[in-house]
């Protein structure tokens, strides 16, 4: 894009639209639950459009390989684990947790150079087996998701485990943006948001909301996750805080007068498609355990099913948002409240062009107009 100023030619450079830029890719991402590598099998997972295979030995940790067999480029999911390595289904050839083919059946020895498939950075942690898809000399640097709500006995766990057909940009959005409670009016009934605080930085943001009820009552769902005010709800107000730190997103809820959260979410939204238009969400939602214990799991599949009908509205109207994306083919969002806007920053500035799968190469960094 080039101007003529002052007769001076100055040369700018475009900016990117949000639903086209794709998500860095030098960070941990979650793909896939711990009960769903099952031990001595595989698990076929993707990273946006990268097909990654995850493999349980009988003994070590779970790893990680490009799942494709050097040979004839077959899936390697469809292979068996022998011991520590995985064994492609088609001829046989083994290879061990580095990628390295260290065996061919019909062949003395695997006489092809070491690395034969990639493999990738791996850990489990919190029920998650997490993987960095990025460039692998950079795993170690990069700060592993700290979660320390979700290891806490205080604390009971809902695994949100869904795929979600829209860009990760609007999962984001859709949490942050607490403006939208109309949409879960039917089961919520009327609430009125206040918008706090925000305080940003280059890789994160976060906003304050509390609310109030304009009318029904709390549905008994909402009661049983956020808990009942503390002895100081005359003088506080619930707080909820909603995060986008870069790729990742939390929410926290401090009903008024308590010391404690009532209600903590951890999120990740990993893109499978190369144009990055369908995410798996991944997701830890701790509830505080009430002061009897076994309150929590006589009410836990009544939260599950309240928790599953609000996901559910915010999924539908995303996948909406995407459409319209799709049919318009830019994004023609009119978007005019000012946490949104600077979300936006946030994300556009942090995210990478797609197809820059090393993340090597970020956009230029851009200020939208208040």
């Amino acid at each position: 894009m080039v101007y003529s100023v002052n007769s001076d030619v100055v040369e700018v450079a475009p900016m990117l639209d949000l639903r086209k830029v794709g998500i860095d890719p030098n960070f941990w991402y979650p793909l896939a639950r711990s009960r769903q590598v099952k031990t001595g099998r595989t698990k076929a997972v993707s990273f946006a459009g990268e097909p990654i295979v995850l493999v349980r030995p009988a003994e070590g940790a779970v790893f990680a390989l490009e799942d494709r067999c050097a040979h004839r480029q077959v899936p390697l999911h469809l292979g068996v684990v022998e011991g520590e390595v995985v064994k492609c289904g088609y001829h046989g050839w083994r290879f061990n947790h580095t990628g390295k083919c260290v065996g061919v059946p019909y062949l003395e020895k695997c006489s092809l150079p070491p690395g034969n498939v990639r493999s990738y950075p791996c850990r489990e942690a919190y029920g998650l087996v997490f993987v960095f898809p990025g460039d692998p000399e950079k795993a170690a640097t990069v700060p592993f998701p700290e979660i320390p709500t979700a290891i806490d006995p205080k604390y009971k766990t809902r695994y949100l485990d869904r795929s979600v057909r829209c860009h990760f940009t609007f999962m984001h959005e859709n949490l942050m943006d607490m403006n939208h409670q109309f949409l879960h009016r039917r089961l919520m009934g009327g609430i009125k948001t206040t918008h706090l605080e925000t305080r940003q930085g280059e890789s994160w943001i976060e906003a304050d909301y509390t609310f109030s009820r304009t009318r029904g009552r709390p549905p008994l769902g909402e009661k049983l996750m956020l808990g009942q005010r503390g002895a100081a709800a005359g003088a506080a107000k619930d707080l909820m805080t909603i995060r986008t730190g870069y790729p990742y997103q939390t929410l926290r809820y401090r009903a008024a007068g308590s010391a404690h959260a009532a209600l903590e979410l951890w999120n990740a939204y990993v893109p499978l498609d190369r144009e990055q238009r369908t995410n798996h969400t991944f997701g830890l939602m701790m509830i505080r355990r009430p002061s009897i214990p076994w309150l929590a799991e006589l009410f836990w599949p009544f939260i599950v099913w309240f928790t599953n009908y609000i996901f559910s509205e915010d999924r539908d109207i995303c996948e909406w948002e995407q459409a319209a994306f799709d049919r318009q083919g830019a994004d023609c969002n009119h978007e005019i409240f000012p946490v949104i806007r600077s979300l936006r920053e946030v994300l556009l500035n942090n995210s990478v062009p797609l197809g820059a799968s090393d993340g090597s190469s970020r956009p230029t960094a851009v200020t939208l107009d208040r």
